[in-house]
């Protein structure tokens, strides 16, 4: 047997030396290694910032002191509401952002009962927050989505609504009436109606046309 068969590779010229192989500690590939890792962390650490921002500040909302809450807002000058009468007013809401537009303005109701007497009503129904409506000729307020019906004063007629409706806290100030409307009116603060008088939230019913004995509650 001839040295060109037992050695085919010199004879073709080619070099038969196996090429040396990546060892795992090759600085070249623990810096690709490590670039991915760190980017990784750092993308992994960006999203939870971004993810952690809204839930932080709606846990120190309560805590914060912002003066826009506790805001007074003009209704308009007192002589333009009259004696006796309920009207619809706007005033803008005083935590705002520029992109709000016509959403930043609030509907309310003002009713005046004497010369320096107000009642200011929220216009959202106290059942599920349904905007109600004043009707002059039958001095109540209705909500057209689920029957609810107050009174003149705000207090509770009939329907769902298990209260009267919400009320501003109000002042007069340099002829203007202001109402406080750096807080939504609920239960939890001051703007609420509890000042109506006992007998004006009972129920009453009315006396059939038979002429049978009504009962009031």
């Amino acid at each position: 047997m001839s040295d060109r068969e037992l050695h085919p590779d010199v004879r073709s010229g080619q070099d038969t030396a196996p090429a040396a192989p990546v060892k795992p500690e090759d600085p070249r590939v623990i810096s690709r290694r490590w670039f991915l890792f760190t980017a990784s962390l750092a993308l992994n650490g960006i999203v939870g910032v971004v993810l952690a921002v809204p839930i932080v500040r709606y846990l120190l909302g309560p805590w914060r002191k912002d003066a826009s809450y506790k805001s007074w807002v003009s209704l308009g000058t007192v002589d333009s509401f009259p004696a006796g009468e309920t009207r619809l007013a706007f005033y803008k809401n005083p935590f705002m952002r520029s992109w709000d537009g016509a959403t930043d303005n609030v509907a309310c109701y003002v009713r005046r009962t004497g010369a320096t007497n107000f009642q200011v009503f929220a216009i959202n129904c106290a059942h599920l927050g349904c905007p109600v409506r004043w009707f002059p000729q039958s001095q109540l307020f209705m909500c057209p989505c689920h029957g609810g019906v107050y009174y003149a004063d705000g207090s509770r007629a009939s329907g769902p609504p298990e209260r009267g409706l919400f009320t501003y806290d109000w002042q007069i100030a340099s002829g203007e009436l202001r109402i406080d409307a750096g807080q939504t009116p609920t239960l939890s603060n001051t703007a609420c109606l509890e000042k109506t008088k006992p007998e004006q939230m009972s129920l009453v019913q009315i006396r059939p046309a038979n002429g049978e004995s009504s009962w009031q509650g």
